[in-house]
């Protein structure tokens, strides 16, 4: 027995998920929220106790005390070494087994063990954390199995933690005493989890009461090689098993934080609650497909609509972006009758066949069937040339030779694969004129530069002071929920319906439209493409200071051109050893992308520019 009055072994109990990936706790939550949580799970259940994990990474010890360094992207310590036992403050423990008092100390600090007793038992020991009082003990005195010992203290008390026993096994205390720690750095586990064995073996709470554990990440990783296509590329040499995104952070299994600098698709923040309350709400009420009537697809359209110049005002909506990319080819082909299509270098479009035949960074690559005779792919504006005047005029005229006929033109407002490459002045206001001369179509695609993440420009194509005839969505509409669109003329969208139906099961349904629409309250109410203007310019003002070989963009759509590929591969693999995620794009790869949601502060910023000038000397320079 080591709660008095209750059976470990027979009384009903919650085992709670506190772990880095527990759906109970977001990052930071204040401890009295916690204690809510706890004690209302508790009561639902008709529990007399809860449990908490042994050996459970956690993300409750974010305090600098269990920090390995200053940056928030240093490792804590995570790994839980006891048994947490939730409980009314004032419950008797009890000692499991007959022993005498080793240490005991009130460790009145916050956040500590508060009052904590050792017993020792022989060859190994029991600490007691987070008790009431231990004013009546003394060193060398006996307990016998079952006596009660103390009581589970209450905040702040405690160490000010939720009340509850913290009981831990001790093969060696190592001269620590009361010191000896309750919770170890992932790097270490394993030396810890040796001095600090599964305290269960003396609680003995029923195993038929925990869930399955988690895989291991090599576990993972092998169940993925043999049930996932070998070409189902992960990030990074040595890849990581990510189980949580919170505001600008992703965390690894162990808890270790990795500031997001390039994964644009959480573009108001990773799990943004005013997102996810949103798609939750809606979830609990209705998903359906756009057969029925729903106001929430009509409301999203008109907000949507409004971010538009006329006449972009006819929405459809889908899952993804390739999806949409795709219909919007069709209905450029229903408009004009042809499939002739003109792209530029390098660009990507979507994974679905007829993108991978108008992507030549997939069509023009390993494994791909080169180009087919209806593409017609324009040499990119060589990014080193964006405030050359005379450089739009050239390339575009580049274009302007490839177009013979009414052709559909597609392009990104803002080329992310081809390096993150800004535009001339002029290039696609002379495109677009040349392509509709010719009684063509103009397509924007906007799924990497669009919704504000430029700062200054909601839409990429603003930049350049055109209007396309469709735009294409993706990525960021949700927030990471499947969420895309075209928005077309009216015009197009009369061509379009030429008697077969377009029907897409859940594009545009109520959940979908309902975290859309959070989202553009988001970045709205937050001054979301305020922000990136701000920041954004910042840091461009410090990366232009590092002699790279060019840093590029505008908002918080940043590239950094290294030398070449191998150098640029050797800067995000350190990058992610020190915490922070960048990726790689650009003809030879040697391009650094910087895209993180646009709730990145100054202060990511700093934390960025100084682990980046810490990384880049060591790869061999510039």
């Amino acid at each position: 027995m080591l709660l008095k009055g209750i059976s470990l072994e027979h009384d009903p109990c919650v085992v709670f998920d506190l772990s880095v990936a527990s759906p109970l706790i977001t990052p930071g939550m204040p401890m009295a929220g916690i204690t809510e949580i706890v004690f209302r799970e508790m009561r639902a259940a008709g529990a007399k106790f809860g449990v908490g994990r042994y050996n459970e990474a956690r993300l409750l010890y974010d305090a600098p005390e269990f920090a390995a360094g200053s940056r928030p992207t240093d490792e804590h310590r995570t790994i839980h070494l006891g048994l947490d036992l939730f409980a009314e403050p004032g419950t008797g423990v009890c000692a499991p087994l007959e022993g005498i008092v080793h240490a005991f100390e009130n460790r009145a600090r916050r956040l500590d063990y508060g009052p904590v007793l050792i017993l020792e038992h022989g060859n190994f020991f029991t600490l007691y954390g987070h008790l009431e009082s231990i004013g009546h003990l003394r060193i060398g005195e006996r307990f016998a199995a079952g006596e009660e010992i103390g009581r589970i203290g209450a905040p702040p008390h405690n160490g000010d933690w939720t009340p509850h026993l913290h009981f831990q096994v001790i093969t060696d205390l190592l001269g620590l005493g009361c010191d000896f720690p309750g919770v170890a750095l992932a790097s270490e586990r394993e030396q810890w989890l040796h001095l600090s064995p599964d305290p269960n073996t003396i609680a003995r709470i029923p195993a038929d009461r925990f869930p399955r554990a988690d895989f291991s990440k090599q576990e993972t990783l092998a169940a993925r090689r043999r049930l996932l296509g070998a070409n189902v590329g992960l990030s990074y040499r040595e890849p990581l098993k990510i189980v949580r995104g919170f505001r600008q952070y992703l965390y690894d299994e162990t808890g270790r934080a990795y500031l997001d600098v390039y994964n644009n698709v959480p573009l108001v923040g990773h799990s943004h609650p005013r997102v996810v309350e949103a798609a939750a709400r809606q979830m609990a009420v209705l998903n359906t497909n756009t057969r029925y009537l729903h106001d929430n697809i009509v409301r999203y359209a008109d907000r949507l609509a409004q971010t538009f110049p006329e006449p972009l005002r006819v929405c459809y909506f889908l899952n993804s972006a390739s999806e949409a990319n795709e219909l919007a080819l069709r209905m450029a082909r229903a408009h004009l009758g042809r499939e002739e299509t003109l792209v530029l270098e390098h660009a990507y479009h979507g994974n679905t066949n007829t993108l991978i035949d108008i992507s030549p960074y997939k069509f023009d690559s390993p494994g791909g069937r080169g180009r087919k005779p209806w593409v017609r792919v324009a040499p990119l504006p060589d990014p080193h040339r964006r405030h050359d005047s005379s450089a739009g005029a050239e390339y575009a005229s580049k274009l302007a030779q490839l177009v013979d006929g009414p052709v559909t033109f597609i392009a990104e407002s803002v080329p992310s694969v081809g390096g993150q490459v800004i535009f001339p002045p002029g290039y696609l206001r002379a495109c677009y004129a040349a392509v509709r001369a010719a009684g063509g179509i103009c397509i924007a695609d906007e799924v990497q530069a669009g919704f504000g993440r430029l700062g200054d420009f909601f839409w990429g194509f603003e930049m350049q002071n055109v209007t396309p005839d469709i735009v294409v969505l993706g990525k960021p509409m949700g927030n990471g929920f499947p969420l895309a669109g075209v928005v077309a003329t009216a015009a197009i969208a009369r061509s379009f319906d030429n008697g077969m139906e377009f029907f897409s099961t859940y594009g545009g349904n109520p959940v979908a439209c309902a975290a859309g629409l959070a989202v553009l309250d988001v970045l709205e109410e937050e001054r979301l493409p305020e922000n990136a203007a701000r920041v954004g310019s910042y840091l461009m003002g410090r990366l232009s200071a590092m002699n790279f070989v060019d840093v590029r963009g505008r908002g918080l759509f940043l590239g950094i051109e290294l030398a070449t590929g191998d150098q640029a591969s050797d800067v995000v693999n350190m990058l992610r050893e020190q915490g922070v995620l960048a990726g790689t794009d650009g003809p030879r790869g040697e391009v650094i992308k910087i895209r993180p949601p646009l709730i990145f502060s100054e202060r990511d910023a700093d934390l960025f520019l100084e682990i980046l000038a810490a990384t880049v000397p060591r790869c061999g320079g510039y």
